[in-house]
Protein backbone atom coordinates (compact mmCIF):
# COMPACT_ATOMS: atom_id res chain seq x y z
CA UNK A 1 0.00 0.00 0.00
CA UNK A 2 1.36 3.62 -1.03
CA UNK A 3 2.09 5.83 1.24
CA UNK A 4 0.11 8.93 1.26
CA UNK A 5 1.90 11.26 4.25
CA UNK A 6 4.18 13.73 4.18
CA UNK A 7 6.96 14.74 6.45
CA UNK A 8 6.22 16.28 9.77
CA UNK A 9 9.45 18.37 9.68
CA UNK A 10 8.34 20.63 7.23
CA UNK A 11 7.85 24.14 8.21
CA UNK A 12 6.88 25.94 5.08
CA UNK A 13 4.69 24.28 1.52
CA UNK A 14 4.07 25.57 -1.33
CA UNK A 15 3.31 22.85 -4.20
CA UNK A 16 5.11 23.05 -7.81
CA UNK A 17 2.95 21.92 -10.41
CA UNK A 18 5.79 20.41 -12.18
CA UNK A 19 4.64 17.30 -11.23
CA UNK A 20 3.00 13.59 -11.98
CA UNK A 21 -0.20 12.77 -10.02
CA UNK A 22 0.07 9.99 -8.18
CA UNK A 23 3.01 8.05 -8.70
CA UNK A 24 2.97 5.25 -10.16
CA UNK A 25 5.40 3.03 -8.24
CA UNK A 26 5.43 2.68 -3.94
CA UNK A 27 9.03 4.89 -2.54
CA UNK A 28 11.67 2.24 -1.54
CA UNK A 29 14.18 5.19 -2.75
CA UNK A 30 15.90 8.07 -1.82
CA UNK A 31 17.60 10.40 -3.97
CA UNK A 32 19.49 13.53 -2.77
CA UNK A 33 20.99 16.50 -4.75
CA UNK A 34 22.38 19.69 -3.94
CA UNK A 35 20.42 22.95 -5.09
CA UNK A 36 23.59 25.13 -6.18
CA UNK A 37 23.16 28.43 -3.78
CA UNK A 38 22.92 29.14 -0.28
CA UNK A 39 18.55 29.77 -1.02
CA UNK A 40 16.01 30.05 1.50
CA UNK A 41 12.97 27.86 1.43
CA UNK A 42 10.86 30.81 0.36
CA UNK A 43 13.04 31.55 -2.85
CA UNK A 44 13.57 27.66 -3.81
CA UNK A 45 10.08 27.31 -3.59
CA UNK A 46 9.27 30.57 -5.67
CA UNK A 47 11.91 28.77 -8.31
CA UNK A 48 9.99 25.05 -8.11
CA UNK A 49 6.80 26.87 -8.38
CA UNK A 50 7.44 27.96 -11.90
CA UNK A 51 5.80 25.98 -14.94
CA UNK A 52 9.03 27.43 -16.68
CA UNK A 53 11.45 25.59 -14.59
CA UNK A 54 10.36 22.44 -15.58
CA UNK A 55 11.78 20.79 -12.25
CA UNK A 56 10.42 20.42 -9.20
CA UNK A 57 11.88 17.92 -5.45
CA UNK A 58 9.57 16.62 -3.24
CA UNK A 59 11.39 18.54 -0.30
CA UNK A 60 13.82 21.28 -0.14
CA UNK A 61 16.16 22.11 2.52
CA UNK A 62 17.39 25.91 3.07
CA UNK A 63 20.36 27.14 4.24
CA UNK A 64 18.84 27.94 7.70
CA UNK A 65 18.08 24.31 8.19
CA UNK A 66 14.43 24.44 7.87
CA UNK A 67 12.31 21.70 5.29
CA UNK A 68 9.72 22.68 2.65
CA UNK A 69 7.24 20.98 1.09
CA UNK A 70 7.66 21.24 -2.81
CA UNK A 71 5.59 17.69 -4.47
CA UNK A 72 3.54 15.67 -1.94
CA UNK A 73 5.12 12.53 -1.38
CA UNK A 74 2.20 10.80 -3.34
CA UNK A 75 3.22 12.82 -6.38
CA UNK A 76 6.41 12.19 -8.58
CA UNK A 77 8.77 15.25 -8.99
CA UNK A 78 10.25 16.49 -11.81
CA UNK A 79 14.05 16.12 -10.36
CA UNK A 80 16.52 13.38 -11.01
CA UNK A 81 16.03 13.61 -15.38
CA UNK A 82 14.65 10.06 -14.70
CA UNK A 83 11.00 9.22 -14.44
CA UNK A 84 11.13 6.07 -13.36
CA UNK A 85 13.69 7.21 -10.67
CA UNK A 86 11.85 10.16 -9.34
CA UNK A 87 8.05 7.96 -9.44
CA UNK A 88 10.08 5.31 -6.68
CA UNK A 89 11.98 7.90 -5.05
CA UNK A 90 11.98 10.58 -2.56
CA UNK A 91 14.00 13.77 -4.06
CA UNK A 92 15.37 16.08 -1.65
CA UNK A 93 17.42 19.50 -2.59
CA UNK A 94 20.15 20.77 -0.19
CA UNK A 95 20.87 24.17 -0.50
CA UNK A 96 24.76 24.56 -0.60
CA UNK A 97 27.65 27.10 -1.93
CA UNK A 98 27.83 27.73 -6.23
CA UNK A 99 31.19 26.59 -6.16
CA UNK A 100 32.41 23.38 -6.22
CA UNK A 101 32.69 21.25 -4.34
CA UNK A 102 29.11 22.26 -3.28
CA UNK A 103 29.63 22.26 0.36
CA UNK A 104 26.29 22.60 2.86
CA UNK A 105 26.56 23.70 6.17
CA UNK A 106 25.78 21.82 9.84
CA UNK A 107 22.29 23.01 10.04
CA UNK A 108 21.35 21.42 6.12
CA UNK A 109 23.18 18.77 6.84
CA UNK A 110 21.43 17.73 9.97
CA UNK A 111 17.97 18.30 8.92
CA UNK A 112 19.09 15.99 6.11
CA UNK A 113 19.68 13.43 8.15
CA UNK A 114 16.48 13.79 10.37
CA UNK A 115 14.30 13.89 6.61
CA UNK A 116 16.04 10.69 5.22
CA UNK A 117 15.19 9.09 8.75
CA UNK A 118 11.88 10.15 9.13
CA UNK A 119 11.11 9.20 5.20
CA UNK A 120 12.28 5.90 5.74
CA UNK A 121 10.15 5.38 8.82
CA UNK A 122 6.79 6.08 7.14
CA UNK A 123 7.65 4.31 3.58
CA UNK A 124 9.23 1.50 5.64
CA UNK A 125 12.39 1.43 4.61
CA UNK A 126 13.56 -0.57 6.96
CA UNK A 127 17.17 0.42 6.17
CA UNK A 128 19.11 2.74 3.91
CA UNK A 129 21.50 1.08 1.43
CA UNK A 130 24.77 3.01 -0.76
CA UNK A 131 27.04 1.22 -2.82
CA UNK A 132 27.95 3.85 -5.10
CA UNK A 133 26.65 1.22 -7.78
CA UNK A 134 25.09 2.69 -10.98
CA UNK A 135 24.45 -1.46 -11.83
CA UNK A 136 22.55 -1.64 -9.14
CA UNK A 137 19.22 0.72 -10.17
CA UNK A 138 16.03 -0.70 -8.69
CA UNK A 139 17.54 -3.59 -6.54
CA UNK A 140 16.59 -2.02 -3.49
CA UNK A 141 17.43 -5.14 -1.25
CA UNK A 142 21.01 -4.35 -2.62
CA UNK A 143 20.74 -0.31 -2.67
CA UNK A 144 18.06 1.95 -2.03
CA UNK A 145 19.54 5.56 -2.82
CA UNK A 146 20.33 6.91 -6.26
CA UNK A 147 22.23 10.07 -7.31
CA UNK A 148 21.29 12.46 -10.58
CA UNK A 149 24.63 11.95 -12.34
CA UNK A 150 23.93 8.70 -12.83
CA UNK A 151 20.92 9.51 -15.19
CA UNK A 152 22.01 12.74 -16.57
CA UNK A 153 25.40 14.82 -17.70
CA UNK A 154 26.42 16.66 -14.71
CA UNK A 155 27.82 16.46 -11.03
CA UNK A 156 24.61 15.89 -8.65
CA UNK A 157 25.20 15.62 -5.96
CA UNK A 158 28.40 17.80 -5.67
CA UNK A 159 31.16 16.05 -4.48
CA UNK A 160 30.89 17.05 -0.52
CA UNK A 161 27.58 15.26 -0.28
CA UNK A 162 28.26 12.73 -2.80
CA UNK A 163 31.78 11.53 -0.53
CA UNK A 164 29.91 11.53 2.57
CA UNK A 165 26.90 9.52 1.38
CA UNK A 166 28.15 6.79 2.83
CA UNK A 167 28.32 8.62 6.05
CA UNK A 168 24.65 9.61 5.68
CA UNK A 169 23.87 5.67 5.55
CA UNK A 170 25.24 5.14 8.81
CA UNK A 171 23.69 7.92 10.71
CA UNK A 172 20.58 7.50 9.82
CA UNK A 173 20.23 3.90 10.23
CA UNK A 174 21.82 4.88 13.87
CA UNK A 175 18.39 6.93 13.84
CA UNK A 176 16.46 3.44 12.45
CA UNK A 177 18.03 1.67 14.93
CA UNK A 178 19.63 -0.74 12.72
CA UNK A 179 22.69 -2.91 14.20
CA UNK A 180 26.08 -2.03 12.95
CA UNK A 181 28.22 -4.96 11.17
CA UNK A 182 31.23 -4.06 11.90
CA UNK A 183 32.81 -5.71 9.03
CA UNK A 184 36.48 -7.26 9.02
CA UNK A 185 38.67 -5.86 10.69
CA UNK A 186 42.64 -5.63 10.12
CA UNK A 187 43.70 -6.30 13.56
CA UNK A 188 42.34 -9.73 13.16
CA UNK A 189 45.51 -10.06 11.11
CA UNK A 190 47.81 -8.78 13.85
CA UNK A 191 48.74 -12.65 14.73
CA UNK A 192 48.45 -14.44 11.80
CA UNK A 193 51.05 -16.04 9.78
CA UNK A 194 51.37 -14.87 6.51
CA UNK A 195 49.59 -17.73 4.51
CA UNK A 196 46.74 -17.89 7.14
CA UNK A 197 46.78 -13.72 6.36
CA UNK A 198 46.56 -14.74 2.65
CA UNK A 199 43.73 -17.39 3.38
CA UNK A 200 41.65 -14.23 5.03
CA UNK A 201 42.78 -11.68 2.09
CA UNK A 202 41.69 -13.67 -0.49
CA UNK A 203 38.03 -14.53 -0.26
CA UNK A 204 37.47 -10.80 0.17
CA UNK A 205 39.55 -10.10 -2.96
CA UNK A 206 37.25 -12.41 -5.20
CA UNK A 207 34.20 -11.19 -3.56
CA UNK A 208 35.31 -8.02 -5.19
CA UNK A 209 36.09 -9.23 -8.25
CA UNK A 210 32.60 -10.54 -8.78
CA UNK A 211 31.57 -7.11 -8.36
CA UNK A 212 34.13 -4.82 -10.38
CA UNK A 213 36.18 -7.13 -13.02
CA UNK A 214 39.03 -6.11 -10.85
CA UNK A 215 41.37 -9.67 -10.81
CA UNK A 216 41.48 -11.04 -7.40
CA UNK A 217 45.02 -11.87 -7.79
CA UNK A 218 46.22 -8.34 -8.62
CA UNK A 219 43.52 -6.67 -5.80
CA UNK A 220 45.67 -9.58 -3.38
CA UNK A 221 48.90 -8.79 -4.12
CA UNK A 222 48.67 -4.93 -3.60
CA UNK A 223 46.80 -5.73 -0.49
CA UNK A 224 49.73 -7.89 0.64
CA UNK A 225 52.50 -5.72 -0.54
CA UNK A 226 50.63 -2.03 0.73
CA UNK A 227 49.95 -3.40 4.32
CA UNK A 228 52.56 -5.89 5.10
CA UNK A 229 49.54 -8.96 5.23
CA UNK A 230 47.45 -6.13 7.24
CA UNK A 231 50.33 -5.36 9.57
CA UNK A 232 51.25 -1.85 8.79
CA UNK A 233 50.50 0.58 11.37
CA UNK A 234 48.51 2.36 8.68
CA UNK A 235 46.35 -0.78 8.27
CA UNK A 236 45.75 -2.10 11.87
CA UNK A 237 45.05 1.80 12.85
CA UNK A 238 42.74 2.62 10.22
CA UNK A 239 41.47 -0.22 8.13
CA UNK A 240 43.75 1.06 5.43
CA UNK A 241 44.89 -1.68 3.35
CA UNK A 242 46.24 0.03 0.09
CA UNK A 243 47.95 3.20 1.24
CA UNK A 244 44.95 5.45 -0.61
CA UNK A 245 45.78 8.79 0.72
CA UNK A 246 42.65 11.33 2.03
CA UNK A 247 43.18 13.22 -1.54
CA UNK A 248 44.26 11.65 -4.71
CA UNK A 249 45.29 14.23 -7.79
CA UNK A 250 41.77 16.03 -7.32
CA UNK A 251 40.06 12.84 -7.97
CA UNK A 252 36.65 11.56 -7.04
CA UNK A 253 35.08 8.56 -8.13
CA UNK A 254 31.82 7.36 -8.21
CA UNK A 255 31.56 4.39 -4.85
CA UNK A 256 33.51 5.66 -2.80
CA UNK A 257 33.16 4.19 0.70
CA UNK A 258 35.36 7.23 2.46
CA UNK A 259 33.57 8.83 4.68
CA UNK A 260 35.31 12.05 3.45
CA UNK A 261 36.50 13.52 7.06
CA UNK A 262 38.30 10.42 8.44
CA UNK A 263 41.98 11.03 8.41
CA UNK A 264 45.48 9.65 9.86
CA UNK A 265 48.54 11.30 9.45
CA UNK A 266 51.83 9.58 9.03
CA UNK A 267 55.44 10.05 7.47
CA UNK A 268 55.43 7.44 3.93
CA UNK A 269 58.22 7.09 1.61
CA UNK A 270 58.22 8.28 -2.04
CA UNK A 271 60.07 7.86 -5.15
CA UNK A 272 60.86 10.11 -8.34
CA UNK A 273 60.24 9.16 -11.81
CA UNK A 274 64.28 8.55 -11.45
CA UNK A 275 63.65 6.06 -8.14
CA UNK A 276 65.13 8.40 -5.55
CA UNK A 277 63.41 7.98 -2.01
CA UNK A 278 62.19 10.83 0.14
CA UNK A 279 60.14 11.10 3.45
CA UNK A 280 57.19 12.96 3.45
CA UNK A 281 54.02 13.83 5.85
CA UNK A 282 50.63 12.73 4.37
CA UNK A 283 46.95 12.41 5.11
CA UNK A 284 45.54 8.64 5.12
CA UNK A 285 41.87 7.88 4.57
CA UNK A 286 40.25 5.63 7.41
CA UNK A 287 37.68 2.99 6.96
CA UNK A 288 35.00 0.97 9.18
CA UNK A 289 36.19 -1.95 7.66
CA UNK A 290 38.76 -4.03 5.42
CA UNK A 291 35.77 -4.49 3.16
CA UNK A 292 35.73 -0.61 2.63
CA UNK A 293 39.07 -0.54 2.25
CA UNK A 294 38.77 -2.72 -1.18
CA UNK A 295 36.09 -1.41 -2.38
CA UNK A 296 37.50 1.91 -2.19
CA UNK A 297 40.41 0.90 -3.53
CA UNK A 298 38.58 -0.81 -6.99
CA UNK A 299 36.29 2.05 -7.02
CA UNK A 300 39.22 4.21 -7.26
CA UNK A 301 40.75 2.54 -9.57
CA UNK A 302 37.70 2.27 -12.50
CA UNK A 303 36.77 6.22 -11.80
CA UNK A 304 39.84 8.41 -11.04
CA UNK A 305 40.55 10.41 -14.31
CA UNK A 306 42.84 12.20 -16.07
CA UNK A 307 42.20 15.13 -17.38
CA UNK A 308 39.24 13.60 -19.30
CA UNK A 309 40.09 10.28 -20.14
CA UNK A 310 40.11 7.24 -17.17
CA UNK A 311 43.23 6.83 -15.66
CA UNK A 312 42.98 2.96 -15.71
CA UNK A 313 41.56 2.62 -18.57
CA UNK A 314 40.55 -1.38 -19.33
CA UNK A 315 41.37 -2.52 -16.02
CA UNK A 316 38.15 -4.55 -15.36
CA UNK A 317 38.64 -6.08 -18.82
CA UNK A 318 41.98 -7.62 -17.80
CA UNK A 319 42.22 -11.47 -17.90
CA UNK A 320 45.97 -11.16 -17.34
CA UNK A 321 47.07 -10.39 -13.77
CA UNK A 322 50.44 -8.60 -15.76
CA UNK A 323 48.45 -6.45 -17.98
CA UNK A 324 46.50 -5.79 -14.75
CA UNK A 325 49.34 -4.44 -12.84
CA UNK A 326 51.00 -2.10 -15.70
CA UNK A 327 47.96 -0.38 -16.35
CA UNK A 328 47.74 0.70 -12.30
CA UNK A 329 51.41 1.57 -12.49
CA UNK A 330 51.49 3.35 -15.55
CA UNK A 331 48.51 5.41 -14.36
CA UNK A 332 50.58 6.56 -11.58
CA UNK A 333 49.09 4.37 -8.98
CA UNK A 334 52.66 3.54 -7.50
CA UNK A 335 56.25 5.73 -7.70
CA UNK A 336 57.86 2.58 -6.84
CA UNK A 337 60.09 1.24 -9.93
CA UNK A 338 59.96 -2.14 -9.47
CA UNK A 339 56.64 -2.26 -8.14
CA UNK A 340 55.43 -4.42 -10.70
CA UNK A 341 58.15 -7.01 -10.43
CA UNK A 342 56.94 -7.00 -6.76
CA UNK A 343 53.65 -7.61 -7.15
CA UNK A 344 54.41 -10.90 -9.80
CA UNK A 345 56.77 -11.61 -6.32
CA UNK A 346 53.70 -12.02 -4.25
CA UNK A 347 51.14 -13.98 -7.01
CA UNK A 348 53.64 -16.38 -7.87
CA UNK A 349 54.80 -17.13 -3.98
CA UNK A 350 51.46 -17.69 -3.30
CA UNK A 351 50.08 -18.40 -6.52
CA UNK A 352 47.27 -15.83 -6.48
CA UNK A 353 45.82 -16.16 -9.89
CA UNK A 354 44.10 -19.56 -8.83
CA UNK A 355 41.78 -16.91 -7.59
CA UNK A 356 41.05 -15.43 -11.31
CA UNK A 357 39.04 -18.69 -12.08
CA UNK A 358 35.62 -16.99 -10.96
CA UNK A 359 36.06 -13.80 -12.72
CA UNK A 360 33.02 -13.12 -15.33
CA UNK A 361 33.02 -10.85 -18.12
CA UNK A 362 31.75 -7.12 -16.69
CA UNK A 363 29.58 -4.99 -18.38
CA UNK A 364 28.42 -1.83 -16.70
CA UNK A 365 24.89 -1.34 -17.76
CA UNK A 366 23.97 0.85 -20.19
CA UNK A 367 21.40 3.70 -19.89
CA UNK A 368 19.68 5.42 -23.44
CA UNK A 369 18.09 8.77 -22.67
CA UNK A 370 15.70 10.11 -25.30
CA UNK A 371 15.65 13.77 -25.18
CA UNK A 372 15.47 17.01 -27.20
CA UNK A 373 19.12 18.31 -26.99
CA UNK A 374 21.62 16.44 -24.54
CA UNK A 375 21.74 20.02 -22.38
CA UNK A 376 18.07 20.27 -22.14
CA UNK A 377 17.66 18.04 -18.95
CA UNK A 378 14.61 18.61 -18.36
CA UNK A 379 13.12 17.52 -21.43
CA UNK A 380 14.44 13.93 -20.82
CA UNK A 381 11.34 11.86 -21.72
CA UNK A 382 12.73 8.43 -19.81
CA UNK A 383 15.39 6.27 -19.58
CA UNK A 384 15.89 3.26 -21.41
CA UNK A 385 17.93 -0.13 -20.66
CA UNK A 386 16.99 -1.18 -24.08
CA UNK A 387 17.96 1.12 -26.90
CA UNK A 388 15.01 -0.86 -29.12
CA UNK A 389 12.37 0.91 -26.25
CA UNK A 390 14.01 4.08 -26.59
CA UNK A 391 13.94 4.79 -30.11
CA UNK A 392 10.41 3.70 -30.53
CA UNK A 393 9.75 6.48 -27.69
CA UNK A 394 11.64 8.68 -29.58
CA UNK A 395 9.74 7.89 -32.71
CA UNK A 396 6.24 8.60 -31.13
CA UNK A 397 7.84 12.54 -30.24
CA UNK A 398 9.00 13.78 -33.25
CA UNK A 399 11.97 16.20 -32.53
CA UNK A 400 14.09 13.91 -29.59
CA UNK A 401 17.02 12.12 -29.75
CA UNK A 402 18.45 8.77 -28.05
CA UNK A 403 21.44 9.53 -26.61
CA UNK A 404 23.70 6.79 -24.56
CA UNK A 405 25.01 8.12 -20.91
CA UNK A 406 27.83 9.38 -22.43
CA UNK A 407 25.97 11.64 -24.10
CA UNK A 408 26.70 10.02 -28.11
CA UNK A 409 23.94 10.28 -30.20
CA UNK A 410 23.03 6.91 -31.01
CA UNK A 411 19.22 7.66 -32.96
CA UNK A 412 17.54 10.98 -34.17
CA UNK A 413 13.64 10.00 -34.69
CA UNK A 414 11.77 10.44 -37.94
CA UNK A 415 11.25 14.44 -38.30
CA UNK A 416 10.49 16.11 -41.41
CA UNK A 417 11.89 19.30 -39.80
CA UNK A 418 15.06 17.90 -38.64
CA UNK A 419 17.86 20.41 -39.29
CA UNK A 420 20.74 17.66 -37.86
CA UNK A 421 23.59 17.36 -38.70
CA UNK A 422 24.88 19.50 -40.81
CA UNK A 423 28.62 20.92 -42.05
CA UNK A 424 29.98 24.27 -41.31
CA UNK A 425 33.21 25.75 -42.90
CA UNK A 426 36.24 27.31 -40.03
CA UNK A 427 38.36 29.76 -41.29
CA UNK A 428 40.38 30.48 -37.89
CA UNK A 429 43.21 28.54 -36.64
CA UNK A 430 42.24 29.09 -32.91
CA UNK A 431 38.47 28.72 -32.35
CA UNK A 432 38.48 26.65 -28.90
CA UNK A 433 36.35 23.68 -28.13
CA UNK A 434 34.61 23.44 -24.91
CA UNK A 435 33.01 20.82 -22.73
CA UNK A 436 29.87 22.57 -23.41
CA UNK A 437 27.25 25.57 -25.16
CA UNK A 438 28.67 28.72 -23.56
CA UNK A 439 32.10 30.28 -22.42
CA UNK A 440 31.07 29.54 -18.67
CA UNK A 441 32.14 26.06 -19.59
CA UNK A 442 35.27 24.75 -19.29
CA UNK A 443 37.78 24.50 -22.46
CA UNK A 444 38.78 21.02 -23.75
CA UNK A 445 42.55 22.13 -24.39
CA UNK A 446 41.90 21.61 -27.95
CA UNK A 447 40.86 23.44 -30.97
CA UNK A 448 39.01 23.39 -34.34
CA UNK A 449 41.90 24.69 -36.84
CA UNK A 450 40.64 24.99 -40.48
CA UNK A 451 37.88 22.91 -42.24
CA UNK A 452 34.98 21.56 -42.50
CA UNK A 453 32.95 20.22 -39.82
CA UNK A 454 29.54 18.15 -38.37
CA UNK A 455 26.97 20.05 -36.18
CA UNK A 456 24.31 17.15 -35.04
CA UNK A 457 23.04 19.55 -32.08
CA UNK A 458 22.62 23.58 -31.42
CA UNK A 459 22.31 25.21 -28.04
CA UNK A 460 22.17 29.14 -26.81
CA UNK A 461 25.22 29.82 -24.40
CA UNK A 462 26.78 32.96 -23.28
CA UNK A 463 29.15 34.08 -25.33
CA UNK A 464 27.97 34.08 -28.98
CA UNK A 465 25.63 36.01 -30.60
CA UNK A 466 24.63 32.91 -33.21
CA UNK A 467 24.92 29.97 -30.67
CA UNK A 468 27.20 26.83 -29.78
CA UNK A 469 27.18 23.68 -32.03
CA UNK A 470 27.91 20.59 -30.93
CA UNK A 471 30.48 18.45 -32.87
CA UNK A 472 29.62 14.92 -34.31
CA UNK A 473 33.42 13.79 -33.55
CA UNK A 474 32.34 14.19 -29.54
CA UNK A 475 35.24 16.51 -29.25
CA UNK A 476 32.91 19.23 -27.61
CA UNK A 477 31.51 22.71 -28.80
CA UNK A 478 32.04 24.97 -30.78
CA UNK A 479 30.65 29.10 -31.28
CA UNK A 480 28.84 29.43 -34.31
CA UNK A 481 29.71 32.68 -34.13
CA UNK A 482 32.99 31.91 -36.11
CA UNK A 483 31.54 29.29 -38.48
CA UNK A 484 29.69 29.18 -41.96
CA UNK A 485 27.12 26.65 -42.60
CA UNK A 486 27.44 25.00 -45.87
Amino acid sequence: MMNMSNSSLVSYKKISPNKNSPRNHSIDTITIHCYVGQASVESAAGWFSRSDAECSCNYMIGTDGRIALIVDEKDRSWCSSSPSNDNRAITIECASDSTHPYAINDKVYSSLIKLCADICRRNNIKELKWRGDKSLIGQVDKQNMTVHRWFANKACPGDYIYNRLGKIVEEVNEMLGVEKTNGTQATAFKNLSEQDAVDKIMPLCVADMKRTGILASVTGAQFILESGYGKTVLAQNTNNCFGMKAYLSGNTWAGSTWDGTSIFTKPTQEQDTHGVSSTVVAAFRKYACVEDSIADHSAYLLGAMNGFKKRYAGLAECTDWEEAARIIKNGGYATDVEYVEKLRSIIDRFNLTEYDAGKETVAEKKWYLVRKTWVNVASQLGAFEKVDNAKKCADEHPGYTVYDDDGKIVYTSKNPDKKFPYEVKIDIDNLNIRTGPGTNYAKTGSMTGRGIFTIVEEASGEGSTSGWGRLLSGAGWISLDYAEKK
